[in-house]
């Protein structure tokens, strides 16, 4: 390529995409003299979901903004938290984020989430035609054009994933009110109406219930409610909501 040479500068945060070479603060790049900065950025490895405001020369353009020879384009992160207008907020994620799936439902996250690969383009149609934000660690996936909205997740960790996402989005948490399994609404069950669905011991040592509505699974409080415990009550400690 033989073209208009511009300057480009990474907010600190997106350097990781960049390729090692050009994980500086400032990088010269030619360009085609045709392409888009949106196609320009993207070409440095970063996906557009996690590109924030563009300047160039301290002058915000948007993404069809065709860079001229000379410019410096300054590059910065998502503001957070990231508003998402059109459509309450709601997410995909995808095969790879099962963890941090079940985390955001039980905080009362609506989460969708396939447990088999559906492979990227059956995933980014689910994005577009349920408005759900994708969440996926693949950059190639949250480059596909028809997604509605995404967010790269930053850590393999599933305590900073979740960290992560409630930092960027600022979902309204509600905890204890969808299922963890299906994502589906959990309304409070008497025993007497689930009963036929609990083993011996379990309708022997607890009194409180509640049951999916889509999916009709019983939940309560058994032996791994101390540690659920302890991720909510992190979350609401940092992000907001109700305990319970």
């Amino acid at each position: 390529m033989n073209g208009p040479k511009i300057h480009v500068v990474l907010a600190p945060a997106l350097r990781l995409f960049a390729a090692p070479d050009r994980r500086t603060g400032r990088m010269t790049v030619i360009t085609d003299g045709a392409s888009s900065l949106g196609h320009v950025v993207e070409s440095l490895g970063v996906p557009l979901t996690e590109a924030g405001a563009l300047l160039v020369d301290g002058r915000e353009v948007p993404v069809s903004h065709v860079p001229g020879a000379g410019e410096t384009v300054e590059v910065r992160e998502v503001a957070r938290p990231q508003r998402v207008p059109g459509a309450p907020l709601r997410f995909l994620l995808d095969v790879h984020l099962g963890t941090l799936a079940r985390r955001l439902r039980l905080l009362g996250v609506d989460a969708a989430y396939e447990s088999e690969d559906i492979g990227d383009p059956a995933l980014a149609a689910r994005s577009a035609a349920e408005r759900r934000v994708l969440l996926s660690r693949d950059r190639g996936l949250l480059r596909r054009r028809e997604i509605w909205a995404g967010a790269y997740v930053y850590s393999d960790r599933p305590d900073d994933q979740l960290r992560d996402v409630l930092g960027r989005f600022a979902p309204q948490l509600a905890p204890w009110t969808r299922c963890t399994a299906c994502n589906g609404e959990l309304r409070d069950a008497d025993k007497d109406s689930v009963g036929e669905l609990l083993e011996h011991g379990t309708r022997r040592s607890y009194e409180v219930f509640a049951q999916c509505t889509a999916c009709d699974r019983v939940y309560w409080r058994g032996a791994h409610h101390a540690r659920l415990e302890a991720i909510v009550a992190e979350a609401v400690r940092e992000f907001g909501g109700a305990a319970a």
